[in-house]
């Protein structure tokens, strides 16, 4: 089950930022024609996000701590203590952009330039943030790997 969450959740998460590229670019040519396929769009994002997050947080607080102690043992703890600790405080902003995005969405885009601009910053900022968190998981994955495959670097495992 493991396995499938730590799958799930990173899958979900570029599921998400897609949904908002796709938000990005309809909103760039907002006519009354394509509001209902943006609104669309803009709750794919927040379910894939929302997703993304139930799913990293079930897979943090239950399965984590085994490679956290492997990933601070092995040659790169900074996998953890960087890059780790920057996602679990900076994870929530894609979520909140992600929540606030259907709402923004709602308006006449095609009508309001603010409004237009309004999701155009939502969506690149989720793309954006996204992208950094993918990176930072991939960072971190490759502690684990790396502390496997070089158990002679391993502290403590003499």
């Amino acid at each position: 089950m493991s396995d499938i969450i730590l799958f799930a959740h990173p899958t979900f998460g570029v599921l998400g930022i897609l949904a908002a590229v796709w938000v990005f670019a309809e909103t760039l040519n907002a006519t009354p024609e394509n509001a209902a396929r943006i609104r669309w769009a803009a709750f794919a994002v927040t379910a894939c996000i929302v997703f993304a997050w139930i799913l990293g947080g079930f897979w943090y607080v239950n399965y984590y701590y085994a490679d956290k102690a492997i990933i601070l043992k092995g040659p790169w703890p900074w996998a953890h203590d960087f890059f780790m600790e920057t996602k679990e405080h900076l994870f929530f902003i894609p979520l909140l952009l992600a929540l606030y995005l259907p709402i923004a969405a709602g308006n006449k885009l095609f009508a309001s330039r603010g409004a237009r601009n309004l999701v155009l910053s939502l969506a690149a900022l989720i793309v954006l943030n996204g992208l950094a968190i993918e990176g930072a998981g991939a960072i971190i994955n490759y502690g684990v790997k790396v502390a496997y495959t070089h158990p002679g670097q391993v502290k403590g495992a003499e």
